[in-house]
């Protein structure tokens, strides 16, 4: 990844300040993962993926980029209209498309608490987002041509995460479909850089489900971490990731 493709990405985190990044998990965890359709640089998609970190939830992501083909097209027949985000709850059957309408419904089901101060200023949010979509220019927003993987990948990511967002981006531009794997920070450990833990010796305790997970399976935690169940491979560098999405499924 160049170098300034991760100072935008960084700039990007900087505008959103402290939004998707740590989590306080919901009180109910939902039995049959939530489906979002969703546009990688969308602003209001963006609000929506902050929620979701921040309340710990993970989704199954269905991408759909300006002119894609793949999801754009089912999002319409289900709900109606091309109107991104759009979240599906199996769990309930509730369809929503707004994204403040969405964060509310997400608190208020799964959450079980009063909707965040800030999330009230749904205004102020909405143009924060804009504008950290700016640096990325046309990043996650265009589709490109992409095979379809047979099972959905599963990435382990943070919504406000620099090294994560390029991944999510090429997922999306690639139409690929992904379970997203919500791994925000709860502890302070887990705000010390990867590199300096290992050399401290320092092991988060986190509370959160998807981090103990790729501690167990991986024996660290670095955001993002890739699994491809089609082929058995996990990976945690960005670079290393989209070399192998556009090796793997790229035409």
């Amino acid at each position: 990844m160049g170098s300034a493709n991760l100072g935008t990405s960084l700039l990007a985190t900087l505008v959103r300040a402290a939004n998707g990044i740590q989590s306080e998990p919901a009180a109910v965890k939902p039995a049959k993962l939530l489906q979002l359709y969703d546009i990688e640089n969308c602003p209001n998609c963006r609000l929506v993926r902050e929620a979701l970190t921040e309340l710990d939830l993970d989704a199954e992501i269905y991408p759909c980029p300006k002119n894609g083909t793949r999801f754009r097209p089912e999002a319409k027949a289900r709900g109606g209209k091309t109107q991104f985000p759009y979240l599906v709850d199996p769990n309930t059957e509730e369809a929503l498309y707004e994204s403040l309408e969405i964060i509310d419904y997400l608190f208020d089901v799964y959450g079980q608490r009063d909707l965040p101060l800030k999330w009230r200023a749904g205004k102020l949010q909405t143009l924060g987002s804009m504008v950290a979509s700016a640096p990325r220019v046309k990043s996650g927003m265009q589709a490109m041509t992409g095979s379809l993987p047979e099972q959905m990948l599963e990435l382990y990511s943070f919504e406000s995460s620099p090294y994560a967002r390029p991944v999510r981006e090429l997922l999306c531009e690639m139409e690929i479909p992904y379970i997203l794997r919500n791994c925000g920070r709860t502890t302070l450990r887990e705000w010390i850089l990867p590199p300096v833990r290992s050399a401290l010796n320092l092991t988060p305790d986190s509370e959160l489900a998807n981090r103990r997970a790729l501690q167990e399976a991986e024996g660290r935690v670095s955001i993002p971490y890739l699994y491809d169940p089609n082929t058995g491979e996990g990976l945690f560098e960005s670079a290393d990731i989209l070399d192998y999405l556009r090796s793997q499924y790229g035409s």
